[in-house]
């Protein structure tokens, strides 16, 4: 591909993202290349239908979830990459699920658009927790599976409920609590230490 077939498709998908984001997607793809300042054939050269562009921006998405787990994998103190990870996972769940579901209307099976890379980031997830485990930041007794139930309860509740945005915080903050390692007690002074 070309460099600027490559910028042209770069930015498309960046563009639908933000569409889809803002306005649904249901969005026409018309919308979608004018927003790119891109023509439609241009649009369809690189994604030749709707489901095309659908599956591409979630593939893309999902790619830049597992980059950035490797880099706070590489670069990042274990407790805080793993708190920070979460935390994304969490924030980019709502336009995962809008785009999980666009793909379902249309007959596409989310899962089988991320296959080559949903092993690797289930990896990256139990990488970045028994990091912060060892660490001490994270309990000892929680599980890959533990966390991805968490994530997906979470991603849930936004869902169901229409939460104001504080309250999904502190809905966060309590799971977050919840996953970190709680002080022990000092017997001799009654007083919370770290454990």
């Amino acid at each position: 591909m070309r460099a600027d077939a490559r910028r042209n498709r770069a930015k498309l998908l960046e563009v639908a993202e933000q569409v889809f984001k803002e306005r649904g997607t249901d969005v026409p793809t018309e919308e979608i290349a004018r927003a790119a300042g891109v023509g439609v054939g241009t649009l369809f050269r690189h994604f030749p239908t709707k489901e095309a562009l659908l599956e591409a921006v979630f593939l893309n998405r999902m790619e830049r979830l597992a980059e950035r787990a490797e880099r706070l994998i590489a670069d990042e103190e274990p407790g805080s990459a793993f708190f920070t990870f979460f935390l994304m996972l969490v924030e980019q769940s709502a336009m995962k699920n809008v785009l999980a579901a666009a793909l379902a209307e249309a007959g596409i099976n989310a899962k089988d658009v991320t296959a080559g890379i949903r092993g690797g980031f289930r990896g990256h997830i139990a990488t970045l927790l028994e990091r912060a485990q060892q660490a001490g930041a994270v309990r000892g007794d929680i599980g890959v599976d533990d966390v991805i139930a968490l994530l997906l309860g979470l991603a849930a509740a936004g869902e169901q409920t229409e939460l104001d945005a504080a309250v999904a915080r502190r809905t966060v903050d309590i799971v977050l609590a919840g996953l970190k390692v709680a002080p022990q007690k000092d017997l001799t002074t009654g007083l919370a230490s770290p454990s």
